[in-house]
Formats: structure tokens, C-alpha cells, sequence
């Protein structure tokens, strides 16, 4: 989430359904690289509504104990309603993690979520607070622009009317970041397709940073230009948007 506790309140339902999610195999990946032992604590750092607790709860033992943490109370009211058996908590992640005790988290995962943080900080209280074999996971998706067509475009579009917004915002080194605080990181990527109808489109740009910005500048135009832009590329009342869906897992080492 982005570091303002304001900048997502008020647009939890819309991001929430129709935010893509990710693939399974990624999380399931991640529980497998955790040591057989007792049960694990987990922490969604940045947890927005729950859409990674979607795709990691389903893998992780019945006795784990799971937190999410976010900085917009409207995100957290929706995903206490997901989750209710999710502790959730208020704040930045690296707040919250500075408050966990040294070996205590065992799955610490960002999706979505750990370009808005203060890196350095963040990966020093990982590397902190895991516990020898633990595994810090950064996910996230991003629409696949080299595809060229839609995405491309929609991307052409935010550049031209989203003030200081570049397609390029994550491109950093993450698997050099996370090496720099932990001995070993792996990288898995997944390609795949959403399909979405124009109003569903319309309304996950709503939910974006990057078009809050570009309706602050521009007003409705944004919309009218968004509209006309997937009229140009639907196919039977849809949209498809390429995604790549990438990865990176550090383990603390045992």
C-alpha cells in the first residue's frame, strides 16, 4: 500500500474485486521451502483486503498464526471481514515488524506492496525478525507492456495524464536488494491472461494510485479516455490484460 494511511480509503470494495490475483503455485512454492517444524507464524506485510491471504491461506497449516498489516483502515474493514481469523493490525510493515521479537516470523510476504515502503528498513527488520529457515517473499503483478496493444496503451495512457507516473516505478532490483540482506534468493515467474469487462476495467483503474492521480489532474477525461480506449480494443464486451506475475523468495539461513 502506498504510505499515505488516506490514499486507498474509500475504494477497498472496487480494489478488491477486481484486482487480479495471483497464481497459486507461487505461495505454494513459498510453504515449501519452510523446515518441517511447529506451527508457523506468518505476517502480510501490506496486506491491502487479503489477496495474497487468498492465494497463501489455502497452503498453510490450520494452526498457523497469521497477521496482515496496512495502513488504510478502509482496506483492513474489508479484509477483517475476509479473514476474520487473521489478526490485523494498522500501521506501516516496518513498524509492525520492529515491534516483533527477534526469530519470531516464519513466512514474512509483500505483494503488491514493497515499493511503497522503506526498503532498507523493511528488509533489515525482516532479516531481523525471522526465524533461521524463514522465507521473506516479495510478489507482485505487473501488466505485461512489452506485449504492446492494450497494455501498452493503457500505459501510454497514465503516462500522459498521471503526473510523475512512469511504467518503469518498479523497475529495481529485487533480487539484488533481498540478497543484499539475506545469503540465498530465488526467482519464479508466471504469465497469464485477465479477462475483464470494460465497466470492470474502468473500475480497477479507479482503484489505482496512478489514476487518482490522473482524475485529480484532468477530471473525467481520464475515464472518457480509459472507456474509449478499451472500446477500441474489446472483443465481445472484454478486455484481455497480459500479466507477469513474478516472485522472490530469500530464506534466513538455518
Amino acid at each position: 500500500m502506498p504510505p499515505s494511511d488516506a490514499s486507498f480509503d474509500g475504494l477497498a470494495d472496487n480494489y478488491d474485486r477486481t484486482r487480479p490475483r495471483y497464481p497459486s503455485a507461487l505461495f505454494q512454492h513459498l510453504v515449501g521451502l519452510l523446515p518441517e517444524a511447529g506451527p508457523p507464524t506468518v505476517v502480510d506485510a501490506g496486506a491491502g483486503t487479503g489477496i495474497a491471504l487468498e492465494g497463501v491461506l489455502p497452503h498453510l497449516p490450520a494452526d498457523a498464526a497469521v497477521h496482515a498489516v496496512d495502513v488504510s483502515a478502509d482496506m483492513i474493514r474489508l479484509g477483517r471481514k475476509k479473514f476474520p481469523e487473521v489478526e490485523w493490525h494498522e500501521g506501516t510493515a516496518e513498524q509492525y515488524l520492529s515491534s516483533c521479537a527477534p526469530g519470531s516470523v516464519h513466512v514474512l510476504v509483500a505483494a503488491q506492496s514493497y515499493q511503497w515502503m522503506d526498503r532498507a528498513a523493511y528488509l533489515r527488520e525482516a532479516a531481523r525478525c525471522l526465524a533461521p529457515g524463514g522465507v521473506c517473499m516479495v510478489i507482485q503483478n505487473n501488466r505485461d507492456h512489452a506485449a504492446g496493444g492494450f497494455a501498452a496503451e493503457y500505459e501510454d495512457l497514465l503516462e500522459e495524464l498521471s503526473p510523475g507516473y512512469s511504467r518503469f516505478y518498479r523497475s529495481f532490483d529485487i533480487a539484488d536488494e533481498l540478497g543484499a540482506a539475506f545469503s540465498h534468493t530465488e526467482r519464479r515467474a508466471a504469465e497469464w491472461h485477465q479477462s475483464l469487462t470494460v465497466e470492470e476495467f474502468v473500475t480497477m483503474s479507479s482503484s489505482s494510485t496512478q489514476a487518482q492521480r490522473a482524475v485529480a489532474a484532468v477530471g473525467p477525461v481520464f475515464y472518457a479516455r480509459v472507456r474509449d480506449l478499451c472500446a477500441r480494443h474489446a472483443k465481445g464486451g472484454s478486455v484481455e490484460i497480459p500479466y507477469l506475475s513474478e516472485a522472490f523468495y530469500a530464506v534466513r539461513p538455518s
